[in-house]
């Protein structure tokens, strides 16, 4: 499914870019992409645009978020160390973090791992028109073995 995700966010400015469901399927499937990959995305997609229309209000950006139990083993501490360096940054406002948060629940089984997090955080980004700054894109897309110290 991350696959498919990754597909999108880089052939599709936005969402509204994409063409509808079956028409989609066709093109993911064309690409090679196997016919359960796209409809988990394309489910996966559908709770995102549902997300992304019923935000809530911004939160104080001096909100705490306490992950409980079940929300600390879904994550795993990679994924919320994560998504708290990109709070402390200021790249994810608190109603953005909690539709990262619920996009990763949709998922399903935990640990989220780290990789498909940092779609998640992208999927959630570009669903809503955002493009996060480049540092933040390089941070979501290059492999820490694979950056350039200067």
């Amino acid at each position: 499914m991350f696959d498919v995700l990754v597909y999108l966010y880089e052939n599709y400015w936005r969402p509204d870019a994409c063409p509808d469901h079956r028409q989609l399927s066709r093109k993911l499937s064309a690409v090679g992409f196997e016919s359960d990959e796209i409809q988990d995305a394309l489910r996966w997609l559908d709770g995102l645009a549902s997300t992304a229309e019923s935000r809530v209000a911004p939160q104080s950006s001096h909100s705490l978020r306490v992950y409980g139990e079940a929300e600390s083993e879904l994550l795993g501490q990679d994924s919320i160390a994560f998504i708290s360096f990109l709070e402390s940054a200021g790249v994810l406002p608190p109603e953005m973090r909690e539709m990262v948060i619920d996009r990763a629940s949709a998922v399903g089984s935990g640990p989220v791992q780290l990789d498909d997090l940092k779609v998640i955080v992208l999927m959630v980004f570009w669903s809503l028109g955002e493009e996060p700054d480049a540092l933040i894109l390089d941070e979501l897309f290059v492999d820490p073995e694979d950056r350039l110290i200067h």
